[in-house]
């Protein structure tokens, strides 16, 4: 004889409705299907709010799409320098202007030169070195916005 193992006691899904199995052998208890638990209605947290449930349980998944959606820009898209822009910048900070078309490194030295030769114009020399410095922010931050909008593809 073998020893068989049962499965535990319990109502099991027969057809259309659940019938009781006692562990041995079923029994004449038939009963139409339990319903599944229904949702419990939002939990209220200490400060009296009501908490939903997660969205993914409100809503079906997504379904896959066969189209891309289009960006509104391409990528890689960049805006065009203003020239007089940034020509104002260095007129008031010299070396702006270049720090704002990309070139920090030429900016940062006109804006030090510039800082030193103020001040030294105590000694004559200095006002030399301040108008110098100032016409080069102004010129090249001008010229570095035009070359970088036709390194890049923008006319005018």
């Amino acid at each position: 004889m073998t020893n068989q193992s049962h499965p535990p006691s319990g109502w099991y899904p027969v057809g259309d409705s659940e019938r009781y199995w006692d562990g041995l052998a079923w029994t004449e208890h038939v009963r139409a299907p339990a319903a599944p638990p229904s949702q419990q209605p939002p939990a209220v947290d200490r400060h009296g709010l009501r908490h939903q449930a997660h969205p993914a349980q409100q809503w079906p998944a997504p379904q896959p799409q066969t189209w891309v959606q289009p960006h509104p820009l391409p990528v890689g898209y960049v805006a065009p320098k203003s020239p007089g822009l940034s020509l104002l910048a260095s007129f008031f900070v010299p070396g702006l202007g270049s720090i704002i078309n990309g070139d920090v490194g030429k900016g940062l030295v006109i804006m030090l030169g510039y800082f030193v030769s103020f001040l030294l114009v105590i000694i004559i020399i200095g006002i030399f070195g301040v108008v110098g410095f100032w016409v080069w922010g102004l010129v090249d931050a001008y010229q570095g916005a035009r070359l970088w909008n036709a390194r890049h593809g923008f006319v005018g």
